[in-house]
């Protein structure tokens, strides 16, 4: 069952936070449904402008309706993650998305207001919720490149005069993470005394955490250990999750996590069975492994077990 984010952050606020998992093909979506449904969660389905791009946005809409159909038992929104303005309005007439993410953050501070007030306005007008991004985090992440120099910590001052001028649903802020996989390469971490201002400032508004993965170290090792080549990959603590859900975030975006459990799996297919050439193989492997990835994260997240409270309110 397809739902809005809001609908989903009503239910989360103040106890746990929703995953967000993004998907490019058909092996990440039967590995995130069926993740979702054995850790019983309400899950937030995204899909990047990259992704768009790569996998063709028909076939990914074709793929996410007949996942519905398969798992009749899941929840969940289907998300625009990190969207231009065109993209925006793109997805918001298409009819198919619950929510769109408009990211104008390296515009200046009026220039980010007015691009999200224009997406907000269309979004609202067809019932389809919106987040927005302030502030800068450092990282690569497709299309997104931030240097560690030039990321910008959200200010909470802004954050409430920008939620206030927009009327925007949900806000990602810039805590301390960072996108892609080498994220830290000091004793940098989220940092709560900033949240917690933000949350003073807009308290009941959900916020969003992006660059969440925590960049498992034993998965950077296999990978190194079958011809990889990651080094000073750090994440965020996957412990801390429970901690920003109390302080307002209801949504958490993980990606690169999933990345590194494909290449994982296929690179130790490579390395161990050399002679397999069937495509079929390493994805059943990947499905079965991406499912179990996303049911630990939901319970870090605190989302598992949540399904049935969540049908509950709907």
């Amino acid at each position: 069952m397809i739902v809005t984010t809001k609908e989903l952050f009503k239910h989360a606020y103040g106890k746990y936070a929703v995953g967000a998992y993004n998907i490019n093909n058909l092996e990440q979506t039967m590995g995130l449904f069926r993740g979702n449904i054995d850790s019983k969660a309400p899950f937030i389905l995204q899909i990047s402008k990259g992704a768009r791009s790569y996998a063709n946005k028909r076939m990914l809409e074709a793929m996410i309706r007949t996942a519905d159909e398969i798992f009749p038992e899941s929840i969940f929104a289907v998300h625009l993650d990190h969207g231009d303005e065109e993209t925006c309005h793109e997805c918001i007439e298409s009819g198919f998305y619950s929510s769109v993410m408009i990211d104008a953050s390296h515009e200046p501070f009026e220039g980010n207001v007015a691009a999200t007030k224009r997406v907000v306005d269309a979004a609202h007008a067809k019932g389809i919720v919106v987040e927005a991004e302030l502030g800068m985090l450092g990282g690569v992440e497709e299309h997104v490149s931030v240097a560690e120099a030039d990321a910008k910590l959200t200010d909470p001052d802004e954050a409430k005069e920008f939620a206030r001028l927009t009327n925007v649903d949900s806000l990602a802020c810039a805590i301390g993470t960072s996108h892609g996989a080498f994220k830290f390469s000091g004793g940098q971490s989220i940092h709560f005394n900033v949240l917690e201002e933000i949350q003073k400032r807009l308290p009941g508004l959900p916020l969003v955490m992006h660059g969440s993965s925590s960049v498992p170290q034993e998965e950077v090792a296999k990978i190194n250990a079958a011809g990889g080549d990651l080094k000073g990959a750090r994440g965020v603590d996957e412990n801390q999750f429970a901690r920003a859900a109390k302080l307002g975030v209801t949504k958490v975006n993980i990606d690169t996590d999933g990345r590194l459990v494909w290449c994982r799996v296929h690179r130790e297919m490579f390395r161990d069975e050399p002679e397999v050439f069937d495509l079929r193989k390493p994805g059943t492997i990947f499905m079965a492994e991406y499912a179990k990835f996303i049911a630990h994260k939901n319970e870090k997240l605190g989302s598992a077990g949540k399904l049935e409270e969540v049908r509950a309110i709907l």
